[in-house]
């Protein structure tokens, strides 16, 4: 009886090993889809790079899309109302954004929500400012960034090419730093 217990317990400890190594090559994403994880940062999110054309209905129903943005640094928050590190760095961003109102850079903060009207409620009675875009369940930009996390920001220049695809919350005090340095802000 030992041995048939010994060598029950061998195989269920064999077949978890085989399933990390088969699972070690993908992450659970936030919205329980599977994602490969990326060695390294890809090219095509290097600085310099084009970033994604996104194109997104705003908080009034107005089409926004990055083409609409040039000339200005754009700084993007990817987030989502159930996500409570998101809500922590609202505070930070406002501040930033009023800090920087006179400057060369629009905030864009980037919902992928998939309920919309909640995420509208909250834009509105939080009085978020920026530009908020609503991506919903559209995750062409979650894919072409890599995002597996949220929040996520990203700097794109004046012409609307990648600065940095991991670039630092706004809580961070060098995101303020960074910022200021630009070139033409």
């Amino acid at each position: 009886m030992k041995g048939i217990l010994h060598k029950s317990i061998g195989c269920a400890i064999l077949l978890l090993c085989v399933v990390a190594i088969v699972r070690a090559g993908e992450s659970r994403s936030f919205h329980g889809q599977y994602v490969e994880k990326i060695d390294g940062q890809p090219k095509r999110l290097e600085s310099g790079q084009p970033s994604f054309n996104f194109r997104y209905l705003d908080v009034n129903g107005k089409w926004v899309s990055l083409k609409d943005l040039k000339g200005k640094y754009v700084y993007i928050d990817v987030w989502a109302t159930w996500c409570g590190p998101c809500k922590a760095e609202i505070p930070y961003l406002k501040a930033l954004e009023k800090e920087m109102k006179r400057k060369k850079i629009v905030f864009v903060s980037i919902s992928i929500d998939e309920n919309k009207k909640e995420w509208k409620t909250f834009v509105e009675m939080e009085k978020l400012g920026g530009i908020q875009l609503y991506a919903g369940k559209v995750k062409d930009l979650v894919s072409f960034y890599g995002i597996d996390a949220i929040p996520r920001f990203i700097l794109l220049d004046k012409k609307g090419n990648i600065v940095n695809a991991f670039m630092t919350r706004p809580s961070d005090k060098k995101t303020k730093e960074t910022l200021m340095i630009l070139k033409g802000i």
